[in-house]
């Protein structure tokens, strides 16, 4: 299916669909496809679109997708279910975090550009085809290779409605960690440009690690369902996982403790340790095992990242502190 000829509200009612659609060109004479599964059932109701891959080395969300569409029944479903189990097939068929074909970082190019770059293209298809339709979004992502975070859903914490109905959504999917995030949201993010058309939004994180742990793949695949019975979409939710921790920060990890130093980074904390402003976090050695720069916490608060990757370049990003909701 070409990406002009796709509209979801044309999608045959009373159905499970399958289908790869058409992005761009490739070099050598084939194309970019889109995988979408989408499940359409017999009486009306929400639009729910989930995505994952968004990063290329993130594996829980291609894992849970197809667990999700195999559960999900037409006959007793209402409304409509679009999925897209991988978004950056680029990347992912490199296991990199973003394209090697662009070099571009999918997650920060949203709403894209129809005339753009293999990445900005495919932003721009999922914003223009699945996001202005959607109900309710939810993005599946998990730290990748590169970085550890705990298993959570993250909101849009505003007290607005949508702000509202992204919390209620969050602690209806059940992952042990909820973390909010106050508006604005940084830009270029599919969940900022699902805040732009006024869909509330969630997103998922995992520790990663290039490998998918049976036990995140469980809570994504019941987290989703958990939202679709909360919107009234299907009759029964699986069930949530206990609530351990409500934490609140903008979420941008682009802005966190960065490495002044190239070297061995040594975390000397845990995630989810709380620290004070000045405690240490971590060390930069070289070969020879000479220390060359001491990590400390900037602020106080609750450690939600820590890179994974002892190799670390100049600039690249070490540990993440956010807040507790008081």
């Amino acid at each position: 299916m070409h990406v002009e000829d796709f509209d979801p509200k044309q999608l045959p009612r009373g159905q499970k669909i399958a289908q790869r659609i058409f992005i761009a060109g490739r070099a050598d004479g084939g194309a970019w496809r889109l995988p979408l599964l989408a499940v359409t059932g017999q009486r009306p109701g929400p639009t729910l679109v989930v995505t994952a891959a968004v990063h290329g080395d993130e594996y829980e969300g291609v894992e849970a997708i197809p667990q999700i569409f195999e559960r999900v029944s037409p006959a007793e479903l209402w409304g409509t279910l679009l999925m897209v189990p991988v978004c950056n097939l680029p990347a992912y068929e490199t296991s990199q975090r973003s394209s090697p074909v662009d070099g571009l970082n999918l997650a920060r190019v949203f709403p894209g550009d129809a005339g753009g770059s293999i990445t900005q293209r495919i932003a721009d298809w999922i914003t223009r085809n699945l996001l202005i339709h959607a109900d309710l979004f939810i993005d599946l992502h998990s730290g990748g290779v590169a970085a550890e975070i705990p298993t959570l859903i993250g909101y849009i914490h505003d007290d607005g409605d949508l702000g509202r109905r992204s919390l209620a959504a969050a602690r209806a999917f059940g992952a042990p960690i909820l973390w909010g995030h106050p508006m604005p949201v940084p830009p270029g993010r599919s969940i900022s440009v699902a805040t732009d058309l006024g869909v509330p939004s969630l997103y998922t994180e995992a520790p990663g690690g290039g490998y998918a742990r049976p036990d995140d793949v469980s809570c994504f695949v019941d987290g989703v369902l958990n939202v679709m019975a909360h919107l009234g979409m299907i009759d029964h939710a699986p069930g949530q996982r206990p609530l351990t921790h409500h934490l609140i920060g903008d979420g941008n990890l682009d802005t966190i403790h960065s490495a002044p130093a190239a070297g061995y980074f040594r975390a000397t904390v845990q995630l989810l340790a709380e620290v004070e402003s000045g405690a240490h976090l971590g060390t930069i050695a070289d070969f020879f095992g000479n220390v060359l720069a001491e990590i400390h916490a900037e602020r106080a608060g609750v450690v939600i990242m820590l890179r994974r990757v002892h190799r670390v370049h100049v600039g690249d990003g070490l540990v993440h502190i956010t807040n507790r909701v008081e």
